[in-house]
């Protein structure tokens, strides 16, 4: 049997950012003038979102890990510089604490045109930050194989990215409130199985034909085949805190599909759940990041979700090696300790009971360690 090519795996990794006033610490409509002054430093790297306050920066084809921390650590440098020039703060949380959607800018794009003009208050009130992760793939077919396989796992990293826990000024009681306002627009959440990739294409299909959508783009599920590049694109987790966090995330995703790959040349797969079995890990995550218990379906008992993640490292143990991310897999025990995003931000809270403290908090830790 030849040896796995592990180099397929490449990276790409796409954060959004909150544009805040320094002053009032609110989201700041900017008129793109970040994303306009970035290009000059880093092209495309940075673009515009649907909300004015919202910048999204995506890095380049990453060989592996450690090339995706410098390529993610470089682009939150730049934009904080720029968004310092310009009298602007930058912050990484999948919700701002405090902002109210009504009072934020849609940007004059055709394209956002469309969408709010088709999903209304859903379009308007979205005003969220999400990572997105994609890895590469040797092929299509591959790609819908390793998405049905990976979908088990979405819920336990979702766990370690909750930093969404405010919602207008309100604490929620949730981890990761960013998902429940995401839950409101069509084509969301944790995908079905596709038996094939002909039958994914298939059902895009069916969906441009009628009108549903007018490209594969507006399937806006948790996890997804790319509808143009050959990866799989993990879209369930809020933007964390801080670069480290990002890279965390990144590597587990990176290492789940080089685990998958490998048991499938050994002609062995993971079993697959249902959609509506692992929402309901999903709804755990969001509610109580890795504070909760999620499901161990094989098992058919809940188990605390840090002892999941625990044995999710020891799956995927025989692979990191070969990727070249055992060292950043190795923070995971501390994040478990200190706390994710949204365990920080209520801590914030709780000793200071400022909403404004917690987006000073989220300011600081932009930059944290890069």
């Amino acid at each position: 049997m030849s040896p796995i090519n592990y180099s397929q795996f490449t990276l790409g990794i796409e954060e959004e950012y909150m544009v805040l006033d320094p002053q009032s610490r609110e989201l700041k409509s900017h008129e793109q003038k970040i994303v306009l002054e970035g290009q000059k430093i880093i092209k495309d790297k940075v673009k515009a979102e649907m909300h004015q306050a919202v910048v999204e920066v995506g890095t380049d084809i990453c060989k592996d890990i450690d090339e995706a921390l410098k390529d993610v650590a470089t682009l939150r440098n730049t934009i904080a510089r720029v968004a310092g020039d310009l009298g602007f703060s930058m912050g990484a949380a999948g919700t701002h604490p405090f902002s109210h959607w009504e009072s934020q800018l849609i940007t004059d794009h055709v394209r956002y045109s469309e969408i709010v003009n088709e999903l209304q208050e859903a379009a308007r009130s979205n005003l969220i930050f999400g990572l997105h992760v994609h890895v590469g793939m040797e092929s299509r077919e591959m790609a819908n194989h390793i998405a049905n396989s990976t979908r088990y796992f979405l819920p336990h990293i979702y766990a370690l990215s909750t930093n969404s826990p405010f919602w207008e000024g309100r604490l929620t009681g949730y981890k990761s409130f960013r998902t429940k306002v995401f839950d409101k627009f069509p084509r969301t959440g944790i995908p079905e199985y596709f038996d094939t990739i002909e039958d994914y294409d298939h059902y895009v299909r069916m969906l441009v034909k009628t009108n549903c959508i007018d490209n594969a783009k507006k399937i806006w599920w948790d996890l997804r085949v790319h509808p143009f590049f050959n990866t799989v694109e993990f879209r369930i987790c809020d933007v964390p805190l801080t670069t480290h966090e990002t890279i965390i995330i990144a590597a587990l995703f990176q290492a789940i599909c080089a685990k998958i790959y490998k048991l499938r040349t050994n002609n062995l797969n993971f079993i697959q759940y249902s959609r509506a079995l692992i929402n309901e890990n999903k709804w755990r995550a969001s509610r109580y990041g890795i504070d909760g218990r999620l499901i161990d379906f094989g098992k058919e008992e809940e188990v605390n979700t840090r002892v999941l993640i625990y044995e999710l490292l020891d799956f995927v143990d025989d692979v990191v090696d070969q990727l070249g991310s055992r060292h950043i897999l190795s923070l995971v025990p501390n994040l478990l300790e200190t706390g994710t995003g949204a365990d920080r931000q209520m801590k914030v809270y709780q000793e200071t009971n400022s909403m404004v403290s917690v987006v000073d908090y989220i300011k600081d830790q932009f930059l944290y360690g890069i």
